[in-house]
This record gives C-alpha cells, sequence and structure tokens, in this order.
C-alpha cells in the first residue's frame, strides 16, 4: 500500500473502529457508493482486526529516511537543528552560509520523499500568501528558493524565540485582563491576514508563539487559503486527508464546507476558550477523532466559567488560575467566547475585528454585543465605568446613615447578647441546682438533669424566644450523645417552631446549627430522605452564609452529604464532602478535615474500592492522632469501619482487633447502652459467626437485639441488622425456619424508603437460607431483587452484582436450568475477580461454584482440576478454611459420582473428622459436607 493511499484510508479506519456494528456497517454503505475500491480495502483491515487485535501495532508504513543532518546546506542555508515536523514539513534552524549577511531564520522544507503534487501546490502558496503579509505580529518571509541539489524547495522566514501562547499565560500566571490584552495582538495579526484575502485555517496555540516581551507571533500559513482563489478540487472530496488540526477546527472544516474569514473566528474562540478556562470546549470520555468530530459538529460546550470552576489541575488542566479566574469570566467573557462558538458561521461574529471590538469594550467596562443590551445591563456597565466617582458621593451619605444605624443595632445586639448569655448561664445554673433531686445514690442521672433544665427553660425564657431556641439547641445535642433521638427530634422541632415565630429574621448561626442537628438526628433515626427535606432550604445560602460562618457550613455540607450518600446519591454527596473539606481547611479545622478524609473513604468503600477506602480512614486516623484526638468520638466510627472492610475480604482476626479497639472508647465516652457501642457488639457477634464461634455469636445477640430494640425502637435499620445477624446464626445452627422468619423481618424493616441501601444485602441474605431449605423458586425470587436494586444502586458492572450472580446460578443449577445457570456463573466470575481482585475470598468462591457447575455439565476432569486447585489454596483469614473445605467436599463428591468412590469416601471421612475438630459448634458447612458424605455411601 503506497503512503498517499494509507493517508486516505486512517482517518476513515479511526472512525470506523470506534463505532458500533450497525453504525459501522451504515458508514461502509456510503463509502461503497462513492469508491467501491476504498470501502473493500477497509473492510479488508476491519476483518484483520478480528482475527488479530494487534495488527495495528504494527505501522503501514515506514518513516522515510529524511536524509537532512545538521550541517546540511540547503540554498544558502545551512541547517543547525530541528526545530519541529508535521504531515506536510519540517521546520529547521539554519544560518545564513554564503557570507552575505548573518542571520538565524527559521528554513521550512517540504519533506522529502513527498511527491504529492498538493502538498508542494501548498507549499508554493503559502509563499505567496507570506509575500502578502507585513504585519509586527505575524512572522515575516525573508527568502524563498530551490535548493541546488535534489530540488529541494524552502522558505526562509524570521526565526522567532518563543513559546505557545496557552503556556506562556499559564507558566507567567497572567490575568484575566493580561490574557485578553495579549490575544487582541493575535485578533490584529489575523485581521491583518483577513485584510488581504487569506484565511488562517490552522490557528491553534503551537502556531502563536509568544517572545520574552510578551509579543504574539503567528507562524505557519501552510494550509491558508487565499480568498480570490479557487483551490483544486480533490479526486475523493469526503474522504481526502486532513490538513486542520481537529481540535481546533470549525463544524464547517469538519463536513467539508468552504471556509470563510469566520472559520478563523470559532478556531480563536476555541484558542481563548483554553486560555481563559483551562480546558477545551469540549469534555469527552474517550479522545477519537469521531467522537471530537461528534461534539465540534454537535455538542454545546460549557460556559467558560462553569468549565475554569470544574477545573482542578493536573490531568486535566495545567492552568493554575483558571479556578480563581471562573468567577471574574461569569457574564461578558461567556457570552464573548460562546459567540465565537458558535456551530452556524452566520451566529458567529461577523469578522475578527468585531470579536476584538467586544473583548476591548468588556476591558474598557462598556455593554458588549454578544449580550443584550437592556437597560439594567447597560446602567450596571455604566456605574462599573464610574464607581470611584459614585463610590465617593454615596459613601460620604453612607457613613452618616451608618453611624447612626449602627449605633442603634449595637445597643439593640448588645441587649439580646447579654440576655441569651444571661440565659445560658442560668440554664447552667439550674442544671446544678436540679442535681439533688437528680442524684441515684453516688451518681447524676444526666437525663433527669437535662429535663429539669428544658423545664426551667420553658418556664423562664418565654418571652426571649431567640435565647430559649437556643437553649432548646444545646440540649438537643446532649440528648443525641446520649443516643435519646426521639426527644432530640422533638427538642429541635420546638426550636424550629421558636425561630418561625421570632418576627425579625433569627441569627444565620442558629438557624444553621438546628437545621444541621435536625438533619443529623433524623439521618441517626434512619429517614435520611427527611434529612435531605430539612437541610434542603438553606443549600442555596451557603455559599453565602460559609464567608461568615465557616465552621457551621462545613458542618451542614458534611450533614448534608451523608444524607445523599444515604439515598445512593453518591454524586451529589461527593461535592458536598470535598467543598466541606475545602472550607474546614481553609480555617483549620483539623477535627473536621479528618471527619470530611472520613465521609469520602466511606464512598470509596460504596463503590467497592475497599484498598482506596481503607488508605483514606488509615489518612483520617493519622490526622487526628497528629493533632491530639486519639480519643475522640470520630475514633469509634474510624474503627469501626476498617473492620468492616477487612471482615469483607475475610479477615476477620484484623477486624476483631479493629472492632475492639472501637468498643472500648464507645464503652468510654458513650457508655454500654448507647446505639453506637451497641452496633460495634453486634458487629463483633456477626465476626465470631464468621470464625465459627456460632453459640458464643447466639449467646450475645440475644442480649443485644432487646437493647437494640429499646434504644431505638422496632423499625429502625440498625434493629433490622439486629433481626438479620440474628437469622444467619440461626441459619448456621441448624434452625432453618427461624433463620426465615428473622431474616424475613429485617427485610421487612428494610423495605421503607430510608433504609433502601440495607434492602439488597437482606434480599440476598433470605434468598441464601431459602435455597438451602430447598425454597428455590422463594429463593430465585429474593435474589433477582436483590440483584436489581444493586445494579441500581452501584452499577451492573460492580462486585456485589457478581455475588448475586454467584448465589442466583447455584440456585438456577439446583432447579435443573444448566445453561442458565452457568451464564450467571460466568458473569459472577469475572465481575468479582475484577471488582475484588483474583485472589478474594469471594471472587475465589465464585471460581468454586464455576468449577462445581462444569462438574454437573459432565466436564469432571476439568471440573476436578479446578477443585483440587481450590482445595490446597493458601491463603489467610476466616474465608480461605471454608473455601478449601467446600472445595475437597465439591471433589469427592464428583468422585463419588464418577466411579471413585472409594476414594471420595475417605475424602469425606477425613473432612468429617477435621470439621468436627475445627467446627465445634456445627455449621452449614458441616451439614453439607455430611449430605454428600451420606449420599456417597
Amino acid at each position: 500500500m503506497d503512503a498517499e493511499r494509507w493517508k486516505r484510508l486512517s482517518p476513515l479506519l479511526d472512525v470506523l473502529l470506534e463505532l458500533d456494528e450497525p453504525a459501522r456497517e451504515h458508514r461502509l454503505e456510503s463509502l461503497r457508493a462513492q469508491d467501491p475500491e476504498l470501502a473493500a480495502e477497509l473492510e479488508q483491515l476491519l476483518a484483520l482486526e478480528e482475527e488479530d487485535s494487534g495488527f495495528m501495532q504494527a505501522p503501514l508504513l515506514e518513516k522515510p529516511a529524511l536524509g537532512l543532518q545538521p550541517g546540511t546546506l540547503i540554498g544558502p542555508y545551512r541547517l543547525e537543528e530541528l526545530l519541529g515536523e508535521g504531515g506536510m514539513g519540517m521546520v529547521w534552524l539554519a544560518i545564513r552560509a554564503d557570507g552575505l549577511y548573518q542571520r538565524r531564520v527559521a528554513l521550512k522544507l517540504l519533506r522529502p520523499g513527498l511527491a504529492d503534487p498538493n502538498l508542494r501546490l501548498r507549499f508554493t502558496r503559502e509563499r505567496e500568501i507570506l509575500a502578502r503579509l507585513e504585519h509586527p505580529n505575524i512572522a515575516r518571509l525573508l527568502d524563498a528558493g530551490v535548493g541546488q541539489e535534489g530540488g529541494q524547495p524552502y522558505l526562509a522566514l524570521e526565526y522567532v524565540e518563543g513559546t505557545p501562547i496557552t503556556d506562556y499565560c499559564w507558566a507567567n500566571k497572567l490575568s484575566v485582563d493580561e490574557t485578553l490584552a495579549l490575544f487582541l495582538q493575535v485578533c490584529e495579526a489575523v485581521s491583518h491576514a483577513h485584510a488581504n484575502l487569506i484565511v488562517h485555517r490552522d490557528l491553534k496555540p503551537s502556531n502563536i508563539l509568544v517572545s520574552a516581551n510578551r509579543e504574539a507571533r503567528l507562524l505557519d500559513f501552510g494550509i491558508a487559503k487565499l480568498l480570490d482563489e479557487a483551490e483544486p478540487v480533490p479526486v475523493h472530496p469526503r474522504t481526502e486527508v486532513r490538513a486542520f488540526t481537529l481540535h481546533y477546527a470549525a463544524p464547517e472544516q469538519i463536513r467539508g464546507e468552504p471556509v470563510t474569514t469566520m472559520t478563523d473566528v470559532y478556531s480563536l474562540g476555541v484558542v481563548i476558550y483554553e486560555l481563559l478556562a483551562g480546558t477545551k470546549p469540549y469534555r469527552l470520555r474517550r479522545q477519537s477523532d469521531a467522537e471530537w468530530e461528534e461534539a465540534i459538529l454537535a455538542v454545546d460546550p460549557l460556559k467558560p466559567s462553569v468549565a475554569a470552576q470544574r477545573t482542578t489541575g493536573g490531568g486535566r488542566t495545567d492552568c493554575p488560575n483558571a479556578r480563581r479566574n471562573g468567577r471574574r469570566l461569569a457574564g461578558d467573557l461567556d457570552n464573548i467566547v460562546l459567540k465565537a462558538l458558535a456551530k452556524a458561521p452566520e451566529q458567529r461574529y461577523p469578522s475578527v475585528e468585531a470579536l476584538a471590538l467586544d473583548l476591548r469594550r468588556h476591558l474598557e467596562g462598556r455593554p458588549v454585543h454578544a449580550r443584550p443590551q437592556s437597560l439594567g445591563y447597560r446602567a450596571r456597565k455604566y456605574i462599573s465605568r464610574h464607581r470611584w466617582a459614585l463610590t465617593a458621593g454615596i459613601a460620604t451619605t453612607a457613613i452618616l446613615i451608618a453611624a447612626l444605624g449602627a449605633s442603634l443595632w449595637q445597643s439593640q445586639q448588645a441587649v439580646r447578647e447579654a440576655a441569651r448569655a444571661q440565659a445560658m448561664q442560668n440554664f447552667v445554673i439550674g442544671l446544678f441546682d436540679n442535681a439533688g433531686g437528680a442524684q441515684q445514690g453516688n451518681a447524676f442521672d444526666a437525663r433527669e438533669l437535662l429535663v429539669a433544665g428544658e423545664r426551667r427553660g420553658e418556664r423562664e425564657l418565654a418571652r426571649q424566644p431567640l435565647a430559649h431556641a437556643e437553649l432548646l439547641g444545646v440540649i438537643a445535642r446532649l440528648r443525641i450523645g446520649l443516643g435519646d433521638y426521639r426527644e432530640a427530634l422533638k427538642l429541635l422541632e420546638r426550636q424550629d417552631q421558636l425561630l418561625a415565630s421570632v418576627g425579625s429574621s433569627p441569627p444565620d448561626g442558629l438557624r444553621l446549627e438546628g437545621t444541621t442537628q435536625r438533619g443529623r438526628v433524623l439521618a441517626l433515626m434512619g429517614r435520611p430522605r427527611d434529612c435531605i427535606d430539612a437541610m434542603l432550604p438553606l443549600e442555596s445560602q451557603i455559599g453565602r452564609l460559609q464567608l461568615q460562618l465557616p465552621l457551621q457550613s462545613a458542618d451542614f455540607l458534611s450533614q448534608d452529604g451523608r444524607c445523599r450518600r444515604a439515598v445512593a446519591d453518591r454524586q451529589t454527596a461527593r461535592q458536598m464532602f470535598q467543598r466541606s473539606q475545602l472550607i474546614r481547611r481553609g480555617v483549620r479545622d483539623q477535627m473536621g478535615v479528618a471527619e470530611s478524609l472520613v465521609d469520602q473513604a466511606g464512598l470509596e468503600s460504596d463503590m467497592g474500592n475497599a484498598d482506596g477506602a481503607i488508605r483514606g480512614l488509615n489518612a483520617a486516623l493519622v490526622h487526628l492522632h497528629q493533632y491530639g484526638g486519639e480519643r475522640h468520638p470520630l475514633t469509634i466510627d474510624i474503627e469501626r469501619s476498617m473492620a468492616s472492610l477487612y471482615r469483607t475480604r475475610g479477615d476477620s482476626q484484623t477486624a476483631l482487633l479493629h472492632y475492639e479497639r472501637a468498643l472500648e472508647l464507645a464503652s468510654e465516652i458513650h457508655g454500654n447502652n448507647h446505639p453506637a457501642t451497641l452496633a460495634v457488639r453486634r458487629q463483633m457477634a456477626a465476626v465470631q459467626v464468621d470464625l465459627g464461634h456460632f453459640r458464643e455469636a447466639a449467646a450475645q445477640m440475644k442480649q443485644l437485639h432487646g437493647m437494640t430494640m429499646a434504644a431505638l425502637g422496632p423499625y429502625h435499620r440498625e434493629t433490622g441488622s439486629s433481626w438479620n445477624s440474628m437469622g444467619v446464626i440461626a441459619w448456621e445452627l441448624g434452625d432453618g425456619e427461624t433463620a426465615i422468619t428473622d431474616i424475613s423481618h429485617a427485610v421487612s424493616i428494610w423495605r421503607y424508603p430510608d433504609n433502601r441501601q440495607q434492602l439488597p444485602g437482606g434480599l440476598y441474605n433470605y434468598g441464601m437460607v431459602l435455597h438451602d431449605a430447598g425454597r428455590d423458586d422463594q429463593a430465585l425470587a429474593a435474589l433477582l431483587e436483590a440483584r436489581r436494586l444493586r445494579v441500581e444502586l452501584f452499577g451492573a458492572s460492580h462486585a456485589l452484582v457478581g455475588d448475586t450472580d454467584r448465589l442466583i446460578g447455584e440456585v438456577l443449577a439446583a432447579r435443573g436450568h444448566q445453561q442458565e445457570a452457568d451464564t450467571y456463573l460466568q458473569r459472577a466470575e469475572i465481575l468479582t475477580r475484577i471488582g475484588y481482585g483474583a485472589d478474594h475470598p469471594r471472587a475465589l468462591f465464585a471460581q468454586l461454584s464455576l468449577a462445581r457447575q462444569l462438574g454437573r455439565e459432565g466436564n469432571v476432569a476439568q471440573a476436578l482440576q479446578r477443585l483440587d486447585a481450590l482445595a490446597v489454596r493458601n491463603g489467610e483469614g476466616s474465608e480461605i478454611p471454608k473455601l478449601r473445605w467446600n472445595a475437597r467436599a465439591y471433589a469427592a463428591q464428583l468422585r463419588c459420582q464418577n466411579n471413585q468412590r472409594d476414594r471420595g469416601q475417605r475424602e469425606l471421612d477425613n473432612l468429617v473428622a477435621e470439621l468436627r475438630r475445627l467446627q465445634p459448634d456445627g455449621g452449614v458447612i458441616p451439614r453439607e459436607v455430611g449430605r454428600i458424605r451420606a449420599a456417597c455411601i
């Protein structure tokens, strides 16, 4: 295949490889109608791709030897250094060598070996174009000719020492105004070209260099078009190689339509967008030519101000000022840039001069033509231009009024603050006044003290609603600390009523704190949707409040994010957690920063990224210890979360260690009957189940269940967790009916809307115990519902979906639907291996189920090979021994069924003896091994 042919094939092949099968066939049919031979070659290449996905790795065309080295003479110039090269030619740094004069030039050469007449024509045209241009911001043509050896044509251009305009602006951290002033130089250069009937057609940062003295120079008119001349028509107009740079191309260039001066306006729009926002106008999932073309033709770019606010540095942009400039871009500059980027040429600026004029009007504070000329807009511009004179006049008047108003306000504020301070003092004194009545033996009943203080507040602060509301908020927080969530909610609702009854607007701090605590207690009661509803009215005001109340605003955002995480709105939750963390770092709230790290680690855990979650929790723990928070209540949550993640990995001993640390601290801070302490104890009982200590776990759960019901009520999600744990323990101990009843209680509690995240796990366990009881129709219905909910919550490729698919496959196999079971089991193996990692216990159990399915389908040798490998699998934790026991049992079962009964029976006898020693409490695995052995005998 010759080079010219490949140039036509390559861009088309890129597009076809990105398309799905129907779209690809439709595109090929269109090409067949235009060029049957070209379409046939493309089909052959696509067929090669299907046979061997690596065929594209080796180049079809070898790069021709250039034959040019430093020191080579081209005409009167000696080559010194290769500056760059493109599809058409090369640019060398060269020096005049004939002694006529001394000067360094940028020598542009047509690439050796390219005989394309169109390229030579472009090269000749560039010489003609540059000869017509004389502008201080355009690199000048100094000389042109043909080398004596080989007839090498060349252009000698002014050598510009500079950097691309984007790199210059970002490296020097230019302000918006400085960037616009530099860009206006580019507009002047392009305008001069247009005045000479020349369209550049390839405006991009690398063709706009900025020198050390901040002068822009426009380069490379290699594909520019003379408006007063017609270009040769290509042989294949729809498949000719593109000479322009795709990322900066206008829609009409993509469509192959005639270009005009408004084509350069569009490209300048892309350049100024990138300068101001720090990113290109379109954000794509895949950086393919096909997706770029679709975006340029059909996607509306984000406003530069919005794009700048979303820019985080690093991977997406190198512009250090983009986020800071976001607000500066809103309004005029958004409209100017988007008008330049209009899809239809007639909707853009009619000329570069019009674009430059609007930019200058913006810099001068005048109304721009890109925005509707409303009276209010023009008035704002007038005020902005004359703000100092107006400010001076207004300030004089305002000072007099403010002095009088401030004096009056301060006196009233002082009276209110004194009343509130006195009320707080009276409240504390009142607590101790009533301490004698609340004393029981040698201890004080904290709840009795709070009740007494509440009554005193009602009596003495009836005419001071703000002071009364503040006291109620304090008591509510104390109630939350004691785990009295219902009582706390009543107090906060009463506080809200008092604030609503205040004639004037209540203090922002009191309103913000009250709303945050109401959201917190609603979340603790298992009502995250009510939490969101309660906090929603203040969400729009946080931008204003965070300036004067940063700590309270950060607490509000964190609590709002937790409630949104609880209803699976993880994207909004992540934004709120990050925003809260930024505020807390700004005011050096170190305990708050650790709390934000924990919140974000929870999101990583939700998404199946256990390693990322553990790293985040460790970072939070280190941060707490660094700033003296070793005994902070947040440490309890961190240790619990760490334990849960290690338990999921099957590392029960490490999980138990973290739970023990959490329990010690929870008992010390909250007491033994607090919901947080009870939750840790329930989770420790679950670890005992993992370790096979079923009777000990049952005894613990019997006591904990009653305490949980008393503390949280019968319908709380933690009460559902308690029912679920008791059901799993009953199942392990062989009481299948009790297990089904208990877990069905958990499922019914988790069906409440606020508990939706717990429901898939409950349905999974419900299906598991129903399957063990032989009720496979009910089991399958529960598991399919669990799968649907997990897909909704986490996506179809999440590892938890793979866990569910494994159990669905086992149930289908038990019902005799082997082909359908095989589909689920194959998918389960892939999802768990990718989601958890190949060595994770859950991924290994998926491999176990798949190996067992091979035996059911008659592939006995292959099944035994896999089962025997799993039976000796190395690994630590509580789950790997279970994997080995199951693998040995299923391998022995296959041998019993396939003329190896004696060996199978011996293996089962050994396994039964081992399990009696290691699992004295029995459990599901010993029972199943016993059933397999009985069938073998």
